[in-house]
Order: structure tokens, then sequence, then C-alpha cells
């Protein structure tokens, strides 16, 4: 087997003021100048103007991936620190007001809002993308529909957005929610390969639904600009480990299913409605969730969920030198998520209305600045 499966990471950011623990919605242009002066060619705006994006460089291992965020995490910071800033990088911020916040000015931005309206203004949220290459001559639709059942497991684990306007939402992912008030985000339709991908986006654009540049937001999709999967599902993740360990995971998958003989064979309409009940489940409880993997089987625990995924994909995690992944996920539902912490920390307070909202974003500034 092939050693290599090269991947790309892109993580969110919500620039928060320390004193207030709110999200900014208009930062100063010399904080966002010292945003892109650390970020580099990584920077990207994002649709709100208090929140930026780092998409890295290409990754051949774990070990770069680290070396790299832990970087542009740690010196982000600390040169927002000297502006009294600092960033969040979670699912939503938990006291942000979408209400107040304002668009980026970048044509590609206004003509989503002007298109969606509040649907557009309501999505302060911030969500772990990760890209893994697909090689030359391997349908990456067919990839897909091997890695898709298997999404609400790192979505479970990544889920850390449980308060909406400062109060909690009943879910572990409500950015989750959010996301499926847009059009064509969520689960991808039922297609069988890529030439029938592009029948589909064919159509959209003929018929006036999507433009002739535009792609679709599901939860995982082929890339239009790279000859990748990009997974999309997962909330952004407080802890760079946390990350580290769903775009390994998700890297492991990749790699596992290019390899096969004919990957996608076996999924059906069936386990797509499994698929759609099962993110359902991850959204509202995710450590806690149960789930049903195929027809006429019982449903089993997120931890039973990693067994079976360590028994499909461990010979693949040993060939990319990835074999810990196992072992750390098991650490994530042991710590419990991040969902689970900040709803712990929000309860404990006195007042939990705003103080509690306060602490959650403590909580997150501290996770977010640290390194594995």
């Amino acid at each position: 087997m092939d050693r290599t499966q090269r991947f790309g990471i892109e993580e969110e950011y919500f620039i928060t003021d320390l004193r207030s623990r709110r999200m900014l919605a208009e930062p100063p242009a010399h904080v966002l100048a010292a945003c892109r002066e650390v970020i580099g060619d990584g920077f990207s705006y994002e649709m709100f103007q208090g929140q930026v994006e780092v998409a890295s460089p290409v990754f051949d291992d774990a070990a770069e991936a680290a070396t790299y965020l832990g970087r542009v995490r740690r010196e982000l910071s600390q040169a927002l620190a000297g502006y009294g800033l600092g960033f969040i990088c979670s699912g939503v911020h938990p006291l942000a007001d979408w209400r107040a916040q304002r668009a980026t000015p970048q044509v590609h931005f206004q003509r989503l809002f002007e298109e969606f309206q509040i649907v557009a203004q309501r999505s302060v949220l911030s969500g772990l993308h990760v890209h893994a290459e697909i090689p030359t001559g391997v349908d990456r639709i067919a990839v897909l529909n091997e890695v898709l059942p298997w999404l609400p497991m790192l979505l479970a684990l990544s889920v850390s957005s449980p308060l909406w306007q400062g109060q909690p939402s009943g879910y572990c992912s409500y950015r989750q929610v959010v996301c499926d008030e847009w059009p064509r985000m969520g689960i991808p339709e039922f297609l069988s390969d890529e030439q029938s991908f592009e029948q589909y986006l064919g159509l959209l654009k003929r018929s006036g639904a999507l433009a002739k540049d535009a792609n679709v937001w599901w939860g995982c999709r082929p890339s239009l600009s790279y000859r990748t999967l990009e997974l999309r599902m997962t909330d952004a993740c407080p802890r760079l480990s946390d990350a580290l360990v769903l775009a390994g995971l998700f890297r492991i998958m990749i790699k596992h299913a290019c390899q096969m003989p004919a990957p996608g064979s076996q999924y059906s309409l069936e386990r797509l409605w499994l698929l759609k009940e099962n993110r359902i489940r991850a959204r509202r409880c995710g450590h806690h969730g149960c789930f049903t993997l195929a027809p006429d089987t019982e449903a089993i625990s997120l931890e039973q969920w990693l067994i079976l995924a360590e028994q499909q994909f461990g010979e693949t995690a040993r060939v990319l030198g990835e074999d810990v992944v196992f072992d750390h996920a098991r650490q994530m539902l042991r710590d419990g998520s991040s969902a689970e912490r900040q709803l712990r920390v929000f309860s404990a307070q006195s007042s939990p209305g705003l103080q509690g909202g306060q602490a959650v974003v403590d909580l997150l500034l501290e996770e977010s600045r640290e390194n594995p």
C-alpha cells in the first residue's frame, strides 16, 4: 500500500474582545492586518468581519499539521492580545449576537447575503474543514459514498456549539441545525459516480439554481478547485489536538476507500436514510448518542463505533503512521466533548445567563490558544 495521503486543514476563528467576551463586529483595519501578517498566505476573510480563516498548505503527515497550526494559533493569540483581543475556535461564538455582526464587504459574500438574506445573517458559524487528496483515476463520488456513513461519528466527536445567543440550545452542535437552513448543505444527494455529480451540477446551473462558478456546501463534497474530498460537517475544535484527531480519522478513511477495488458499492438508499438519522443524533447528543449503522442491526454507542472504526481502518492507520489516532479519539471520549465542557462551565455559574456565557468564552479562549 502507498504510504502517502496528502491533506489540508481549514480553521475559522472568531475575533473576541477580552473585556466583554463578545465577538468583534467590525475589527479595525490594523487588527485584520495583524491577522493577515501572522497567518500569511493561508489568510482568508470569512462571511463576517469578526471572523478569519486559515487555509493550510498541503501536509504529508500529522506532525506537519500540528507544527503549522500550532504556530498560527500561538502567534495569532500573541498578536491579538496587544489590542485587548483574542480568538476562539468553536462551532459558534457563545455570546455572538447575529443581528450585530457585519458582513465582509467582498463581492462573493455580498452575493450570499443578497440571495439568502436572514439565513446568511444568522450563519455566524465556524467549521473544521479537511481536504484529503484523491488519486487520479479514482472516482471521488465512489470514495465519498464509502466514507459518508462514518461522518456522523466525526461530527459527534467534534461537537462544540451547544450555546446560541448566550443560552443552551438543547443541541451539542447547534451549528449543524443552522446549517440546515441553507440549500444543498448537509447530506449529499444519492449519486453513483462523478459523471452523475457533474450532471447534477449541470442541471442546477441550467435551471438557474446555481451560478456557473458555484459549488454545493454538503457536509462532505468534491472540491471544484482541487482533486480532493472536503469534510465540512465537523464543528470547529477549540483544542487543536482534537482537530488533528478528526483530520487523521478522515484522512485514514479516505486512504482506505481509495485502496478498495469497488469503494461505495455497499452504499444504498437505506444506508442514506440511516446516515441522515445518525447525523441528527450526533448533532443532538454528541458523545452520548446511539447510532444505527445498517438495516436490521441494533444501535451502538459512540465508543462501540470507534472500536468498529479501528477494526476497519487500523491497518491503513498503521501504514500512514497514524495508528495512535484511535487512542487519541478514545481520550476525547474520556475527556468529554467541547459541548459538555461548555455546558458544565455555563451551569456552574451562580447567574448562568451573561455570566455563564462569559465563563464559557473564557474556557474557549484558553483552549483555543493551547497547543498539543
